[in-house]
């Protein structure tokens, strides 16, 4: 047996990058899987083609993680199609598009919006979520942090701080209903949205890791997948740095 067969698992920002490799390989580990995201010509792309390669079922559903109604919408969706939920992945982020500016002189209405996407998302699709899993004995929740928690990098990076914190209160709101909640941290990954943001300086940070090369979606899936596995059975409140070696603590 695979090690999800009989999960079903929700993963936000799927539709591309990072997201989209997290839910090919939970589909072909055997979980039946949600694409959840804004982007809905990419992420039925990626749902079809995951139900034709991985012989699982995928379902593209469109939701706003900045939304209650909409992450509502969203887990009741999942209940309707698969009868239940034992995973989620909260990687849904602004980030290849996102204007870098200072805290002191970014535009408020701005930082609101990299607010609500970038924290609360991950706390509202876990707050339509958790009931679900509850009645299913238990899940994992992972949520996408970033090695930016530990860095200068302006409201992006506060907004991770925010998800680590995040993740560790949650683990204990959430572990009496045997549901875990850890979180990934990326170091600098090849993607589009990494090299639309960072661009050149990408080869900077790298000449500073222990590992001399660029993180890659596998990687991340990699770390992903054991933290919502059985393997991490007694792994909760975590942030575990897939980075090459760049943050030291």
């Amino acid at each position: 047996m695979s090690r999800f067969d009989g999960k079903v698992a929700i993963v936000t920002g799927a539709a591309g990058g990072i997201g989209e490799a997290y839910a090919r390989r939970l589909a072909a580990e055997g979980a039946d899987v949600v694409i959840a995201d804004v982007a809905e010509e990419a992420g039925e792309k990626v749902a079809a083609e995951i139900t034709a390669e991985a012989g699982g079922d995928a379902r593209f559903v469109r939701v706003d993680i900045s939304d209650p109604a909409s992450t509502q919408a969203m887990a009741e969706a999942t209940v309707e199609r698969f009868g239940g939920i034992d995973l989620l992945v909260n990687n849904a982020a602004i980030y290849g598009d996102m204007e870098f500016d200072m805290l002191l002189t970014v535009d408020w209405d701005y930082y609101r919006r990299i607010m609500d996407v970038n924290l609360h998302g991950a706390l509202l699709c876990t707050r339509a979520v958790y009931k679900h899993m509850t009645r299913r004995g238990g899940g994992a929740i992972v949520n996408q942090s970033s090695t930016a928690a530990w860095l200068y990098s302006g409201f992006y990076g506060l907004a991770k701080v925010g998800i680590n914190g995040l993740t560790q209160q949650l683990a204990h709101e959430l572990g009496g209903r045997s549901i875990r909640v850890n979180a990934i941290a990326p170091g600098p990954t090849d993607t589009a949205a990494t090299e639309k943001q960072a661009g050149a300086y990408v080869d900077e940070l790298v000449a500073g890791l222990a590992l001399k090369r660029k993180g890659t979606v596998d990687d991340m899936a990699g770390a992903c997948l054991f933290l919502l596995s059985d393997d991490a059975s007694w792994i909760t409140g975590q942030i575990l740095d897939v980075d090459g070696g760049q943050i030291f603590r």
